[in-house]
């Protein structure tokens, strides 16, 4: 108390002269009975009871002060403040307040400092000093804050926190709308939570829903160490659910997602992607673009619509792979976690997989599909691929080109070494076609062709099962001598220069040798020869469209 004697003369002054200087007196309108300016009653400020000590001091015949201590208890409207201590200025309804300061703004706010300096008319207060303010879900706290009562908006520009939950948000910058429960961020952004770390240049935060919206370039990291990129979207941290705009991107260890806009909900672990979606995974060597990327975080399942394509990398020949719908998942999902799994083609037993193995994926594609790459292409309605044993299975009428030959089955397994094509199975109404000019095809059916790849090109072919052949014998110079028309349990069919070298029969043959003037090479068919170049893959850029 002696204290706030000795500097009350100073205060009593400095209130004067801010007051003098914040309003120039001018002339006062002349007030008849038909002319009086009523009074708003709002803006006047009580000294409710309980205080300990009330004194006035007059200044001059406009300027009384008033200085109140000990318990001090106020009151605007519907504001209550209280403090140790006050001086007011009854001319320019200002007063400063030091000690336990404390705002009740009606059910809005509660605001606490060690100093306050209030413009009564403006309903603007200025505190500093160990500030906080809550609202009953946060809690602010920041040196000094402007607060206005009218609109419920306080500013701080030196610095701040909010803690909300087991949230704690800091910023240089801040504007907390009470009303709205909004505090808008800026500078140096960083919210912490136990479920992961943000960082931003701004951003706003509501402390009633916990929703968190993003405004300008932000940085997530979840406690997984997963990272997201992105320039608008929210965060509900009280469902999970989340979503970003404006080509977000998400780092999720050797998987990269990005996409025009991203889905996410932590309690079903799924992610939806949309608009020119991409999903990288660099352990597998594989990329996938869609239209719709569903994806769930815990199983890795993957599944894309809208004209997907699926990439897989290798050095020099990279595999692509289209269709109407493709999902992606690991191995031991669809087969079980037991010690022994099931190889997918021949029905043996294997090593297990684990959830890190590189290996343990798979792929399916449903309808329309279609493969490529430099060597070999190919077609189906259906597709199944291994990554444990690199082996496609493709089904409902498929077809595998390489180079000039061309083979069909009912269901065919075309099996890659180094994602390299290494042997064919066609199994069921089996037929290869090798074509040498636009009338002249050799061709072989049977129940099973066996087919073996050398450097990505067709070497030998084995027919297996009421083989018939159809092919054409050739002169040094290529020229056609004849046609050799035959049927074998066995044929061996071995290629030199991508065309037919030889042929070599393993069991008893019937057939007959016609020479090249008695037959024309347009009528040599055999039942059920179809030449499919118009559904053939012509180039990798064809998958993109």
């Amino acid at each position: 108390m002696d204290y706030l004697r000795s500097i009350l003369p100073g205060l009593l002054l400095l209130l004067v002269f801010s007051a003098g200087a914040q309003d120039r007196p001018v002339a006062a309108p002349r007030i008849t009975p038909g002319n009086q300016v009523p009074v708003d009653t709002t803006k006047k400020i009580h000294v409710l009871n309980n205080t300990e000590k009330l004194t006035f001091q007059k200044v001059d015949d406009s300027t009384q002060l008033t200085i109140v201590t000990g318990n001090v208890k106020l009151r605007q409207n519907t504001t209550l403040i209280y403090c140790d201590s006050c001086v007011m200025n009854s001319r320019t309804n200002l007063f400063e307040a030091w000690g336990n300061v404390h705002i009740v703004d009606a059910d809005t706010a509660n605001i606490y400092s060690n100093h306050l300096r209030y413009l009564g008319d403006k309903k603007i207060a200025y505190l500093d000093g160990n500030v906080r303010l809550t609202d009953g879900k946060g809690t602010l706290t920041t040196p000094d804050l402007e607060y206005d009562m009218e609109t419920n908006i306080g500013i701080y520009t030196h610095g701040g926190k909010v803690v909300n939950g087991n949230s704690v948000l800091t910023s240089q910058e801040g504007w907390y709308y009470a009303d709205l429960k909004d505090v808008i961020f800026r500078k140096n952004v960083v919210l912490k939570d136990p479920k992961y770390n943000i960082v931003a240049d701004s951003l706003v935060h509501n402390t009633e829903s916990r929703i968190t919206r993003f405004i300008s370039n932000t940085t997530i990291t979840d406690k997984d160490g997963k990272v997201i990129k992105t320039k608008e979207g929210y965060v509900n941290q009280t469902t999970g659910k989340a979503e970003f705009g404006s080509n977000p991107e998400i780092i999720d260890g050797d998987v990269t997602i990005r996409g025009r806009h991203i889905s996410i909900d932590d309690s079903t672990k799924t992610q939806v992607v949309e608009g020119n979606a991409i999903i990288v995974d660099r352990k597998n060597g594989t990329t996938i673009l869609a239209g719709v990327i569903y994806r769930n975080s815990e199983t890795d399942a993957i599944l894309a619509t809208r004209r997907p394509l699926m990439i897989v990398k290798q050095n020099e020949d990279s595999i692509y792979v289209t269709a109407d719908t493709l999902f992606s998942a690991r191995l031991t999902d669809k087969f079980g976690r037991d010690s022994l799994v099931l190889d997918s083609v021949k029905g043996t037993k294997v090593a297990a997989l684990n959830d890190k193995d590189s290996t343990n994926r798979y792929f399916e594609g449903y309808r329309n599909v279609r493969i490529f790459n430099d060597s070999l292409q190919a077609v189906s309605d259906s597709m199944f691929y291994s990554f444990r044993d690199s082996t496609f299975k493709l089904y409902f009428d498929p077809v595998v080109w390489s180079q000039n030959s061309q083979i069909t089955g009912d269901t065919i397994f075309l099996f890659t070494k180094n994602r390299k094509a290494d042997r064919v199975e066609a199994y069921e109404n089996s037929f290869m076609v090798n074509r040498l000019d636009d009338q002249a095809y050799n061709q072989v059916k049977s129940s099973r062709l066996d087919g073996w790849f050398r450097n990505g090109e067709i070497d030998s072919v084995r027919a297996n099962g009421f083989a018939q052949c159809i092919y054409f014998l050739q002169d040094e110079d290529s020229a056609y001598s004849g046609i050799n028309e035959c049927s074998s349990d066995l044929i061996d069919f071995y290629f030199a220069a991508k065309t037919l070298d030889r042929v070599v029969f393993r069991s008893a043959v019937t057939g007959t040798l016609w020479p090249i003037k008695q037959k024309s090479p347009g009528e040599m068919k055999l039942p059920g020869f179809r030449w499919l170049e118009d559904r053939r893959p012509k180039t990798k850029y064809e998958m993109f469209e």
